[in-house]
């Protein structure tokens, strides 16, 4: 899967929608729409905010277990999101400093 090269794209100088279309279309087969890209985007800010529980709103067309509303943990896993939330949670941390 490309975890190593979503590692580095979590690191680009480059919006968390740039990273994630990249992610979404080169690193998973079949691609994942690009309609996913902010339901991800709300799972990472979940998941940042520690409400990893938090029901996030499907694209029209797409389920989860029969339902419209996933749960923020379910998308960063199936999604394979852990670099893009360390990156966030870091870039949350260094905005204290």
């Amino acid at each position: 899967m490309g975890h190593l090269s979503a590692i580095e794209m979590a690191g680009m100088p480059i919006s968390l929608e740039q990273q994630l279309s990249w992610h979404l279309q080169s690193n998973h087969y079949p691609p994942v729409p690009t309609s996913m890209i902010q339901p991800c985007i709300e799972a990472i800010d979940a998941l940042v905010m520690d409400e990893a529980f938090m029901m996030i709103d499907l694209p029209e067309g797409i389920e989860y277990k029969g339902s419209s509303q996933a749960p923020a943990w379910a998308i960063v896993e199936a999604h394979h999101l852990d670099p893009f939330v360390e990156s966030c949670i870091a870039d949350y941390i260094g905005a204290d400093d």
